[in-house]
């Protein structure tokens, strides 16, 4: 990899299909290859936090790397790898655990939601996983990691592992930043406005995901929430709007005030059909592509193994200076 650029690091989860919210943030990621050294890990072991079934659990994880690559990730300019493929990610994990105190982790936000959500499956994994998500991240020495707002918390407890480690054995681990995407878009339910759309809701007609066949975006659409009032405007009291409004500048590029004078007059129905066209044309693509990837196994298989060596290579080298810092006997 280039050492003059700088370093970038982005795990996801191989649970559930990807909506087309988490298409608004992962759209910007082939935009990355020219600029930095990017490193993108299909992040399995986060994901069986809750239980899963390990033939689906396995599906997904081949399903989210043809998504990852049909979405512009080329593996000649990153590497794109599993976390259960490169050990070194659950080694760092417990060497960091031993620098994190027990209150920060019970004060991460998506530990109180996910204990809230699975009551009968409050494992210790679940409390822990941000020190995994530490590692990933500190492996790598990366710079910076592309988040939302709601990850934020996760890359703060990173810095602060970090910087705690490098207080008492000195300089080991770059201190990443979070590269919060000023253009990334914030797509909300289409069925309840106010809530971040979701690929876990029960309600179908509330997410879009990105391997919807057009007549199904179409549909949804049709029957998103918007208002009574019929003007096409983003507004705070017009969540369901501005929402749609979101969505249709993701997919165009277009700014709300050339929306609001492209839809001036007209009603409801007219921009819910423009909006969901435009989300089927851009969804065209990716999914006539992740459909010819799936089916070559040998491929996707062989796109893992060779992106494994190499982020274990990169790995191998910061968990043996680790290793040697907290002393660790290493043989020869």
């Amino acid at each position: 990899m280039d050492e003059q650029k700088k370093r970038v690091f982005s795990g996801i989860q191989p649970t559930g299909i990807f909506t087309l919210g988490n298409y608004s943030t992962v759209r910007h990621w082939p935009k990355l290859q020219d600029a930095y050294d990017c490193i993108y890990c299909v992040v399995d072991q986060h994901a069986i936090t809750v239980r899963q079934d390990p033939a689906t659990l396995r599906r997904q994880t081949r399903e989210m790397t043809a998504l990852l690559l049909a979405s512009g990730i080329d593996p000649a300019r990153s590497i794109l790898f599993v976390q259960s493929h490169v050990p070194a990610h659950a080694q760092l994990s417990w060497v960091l655990s031993c620098f994190c105190p027990f209150g920060d982790l019970t004060r991460m936000h998506q530990f109180k939601e996910k204990s809230a959500r699975h009551p009968e499956d409050i494992n210790g994994g679940l409390l822990t996983y941000p020190i995994l998500m530490a590692a990933d991240i500190l492996l790598y020495q990366a710079q910076e990691v592309p988040v939302g707002d709601d990850q934020r918390q996760h890359v703060e407890l990173a810095r602060n592992i970090a910087q705690r480690f490098n207080g008492v054995y000195g300089d080991t681990f770059v201190v990443p930043e979070p590269m919060i995407s000023r253009v990334a878009a914030r797509v909300m339910s289409l069925q309840e406005p106010t809530k971040k759309m979701s690929k876990s809701d029960a309600n179908e007609n509330a997410t879009v995901r990105m391997l919807d066949e057009p007549d199904v975006i179409l549909r949804k659409f049709k029957r998103a929430v918007t208002d009574s009032e019929g003007s096409i405007r983003a507004a705070a009291d017009k969540p369901g709007v501005t929402n749609l409004m979101t969505i249709y500048s993701v997919c165009t590029g277009k700014d709300f005030s050339q929306i609001e004078a492209e839809f001036a007059g007209q009603g409801y129905g007219a921009f819910k059909q423009a909006v969901g066209e435009s989300v089927a044309e851009t969804l065209r693509p990716i999914r006539e592509e992740y459909k010819r990837l799936l089916a070559d196994k040998a491929y996707l298989d062989g796109v893992l193994k060779e992106g494994a060596a190499r982020a274990d290579a990169l790995a191998r080298r910061t968990l043996n200076k680790v290793y040697k810092k907290v002393g660790f006997v290493q043989l020869g």
